[in-house]
C-alpha cells in the first residue's frame, strides 16, 4: 500500500507571480477555458481544486513549472 501525499498549492505565490507578469484573472480564465473570470478567481481563493490539466495550462501561462505552485 502506498501513501497518498497531497500537496497544497501556494495560491499567494501563484497570485504574486501572475501580478508580477501583469496578467489578469480574466485573461487566465479565458486561456483555461472558463466561461467567466470567476472560474479562475475561485481557484485562487482555494474554493475549487486545480485539475492536472488546468495546472499544466496555468504553468504555461505563468512561464513556470507546476512544481513552483507548491509550498
Amino acid at each position: 500500500m502506498t501513501a497518498v501525499v497531497e500537496k497544497k498549492i501556494n495560491w499567494a505565490k501563484v497570485r504574486s507571480r501572475r501580478e508580477s507578469l501583469g496578467i489578469s484573472q480574466a485573461f487566465i480564465s479565458r486561456k483555461m477555458g472558463y466561461k467567466y473570470s470567476s472560474g479562475y478567481s475561485n481557484l485562487e481563493k482555494g474554493m475549487v481544486r486545480l485539475s492536472a490539466e488546468k495546472a499544466a495550462v496555468l504553468a504555461d501561462i505563468l512561464h513556470c513549472k507546476q512544481e513552483d505552485f507548491f509550498k
